[in-house]
């Protein structure tokens, strides 16, 4: 059910990309008194709406059958939020209301916190290659997916998503209290320590996809793949990545182990860390990662 539910989301994050993509097709939008605007396509024009409908029609179906079924899967629904997983009951002794409203939220949150981490991993591109990437064709794709957010200063991308995550635990953490998901924050601070955790929650994700890049550019400097627009960009966001550690001497004869170095770092800061460092910190001096406040 795990695997379904990944598959499903992948499909959702298909579709809503297909209904941002339509707003920046040129031809949709030209008038015409340009030259573009003279031109036709050849296949009928594609109506972003339906992509949206889609994605909500997804979302409610994929509710319903876990609605149906997941009890007697004995599947569990749970939101990995790094500092702490919520669990969505499904079971048979919860109230079958409660256990409809739990797969609708489920459901949502998913699907939102998959979207949340694909557009935080477009901003930090984006603020990544912030200088000398005016003219390249993916970073201009990547700043009109974001709109106006790609043109603020790189700081306030940077605290963004920080902020938004905070808020939006603030306003759901009613819901999920009422549907038992979790409990009851004991005060205005003690929510606003989750709200905050579970926003630098969003950073840690960056494990998965700054090492990838590392990788490709380690591998297009020894491999010829030729010259293209994505080999460019990977090359150009691995240098920029690599721009804390460049004067370090990582490099031997003809080899540059840079980027071993940099992928290497970045699992130890974002996952060694976080994995053993902070409950051996809970262990021998009682902080926890995520709060819980006595009742």
């Amino acid at each position: 059910m795990s695997l379904i539910d990944l598959i499903l989301n992948l499909a959702g994050l298909l579709l809503w990309f297909n209904w941002r993509s339509s707003r920046f097709d040129p031809l949709a939008r030209s008038s015409a008194a340009t030259l573009a605007g003279t031109l036709k396509r050849a296949e009928p024009r594609r109506r972003g709406w339906r992509f949206l409908a889609g994605l909500g029609g997804l979302l409610l179906l994929r509710a319903l059958l876990y609605w149906q079924i997941g009890g007697a899967a004995g599947w569990t629904p749970r939101l990995d939020l790094t500092w702490v997983v919520l669990a969505f009951r499904c079971d048979h002794l919860a109230v079958r209301g409660d256990v409809l409203g739990s797969a609708l939220l489920y459901s949502a949150l998913s699907f939102a916190r998959l979207l949340a981490v694909f557009y935080f991993w477009l901003l930090a591109l984006v603020v990544i290659n912030r200088k000398g990437a005016e003219t390249d064709p993916l970073q201009k794709l990547l700043r009109s997916h974001l709109g106006p957010v790609a043109r603020w200063p790189w700081w306030l991308q940077s605290l963004l998503p920080l902020v938004l995550a905070a808020g939006l635990w603030a306003a759901l953490h009613p819901v999920l209290v009422s549907l038992g998901v979790t409990g009851p924050a004991q005060s205005r601070t003690h929510l606003l320590e989750q709200g905050l955790l579970v926003g630098a929650g969003i950073y840690l994700s960056l494990k998965y996809l700054l090492p990838v890049f590392l990788l490709l550019h380690l591998i297009a400097s020894y491999v010829y793949l030729g010259h293209n627009p994505l080999l460019d960009f990977v090359s150009l966001t691995s240098h920029n990545i690599l721009a804390p550690i460049r004067r370090l001497p990582l490099r031997c004869a003809m080899v540059d182990f840079a980027p071993l170095a940099g992928a290497v770092l970045i699992f130890l800061l974002l996952h060694v860390l976080p994995v053993h460092v902070l409950p051996w910190l809970e262990k021998h001096y009682h902080l926890k990662p995520w709060p819980v406040w006595p009742m």
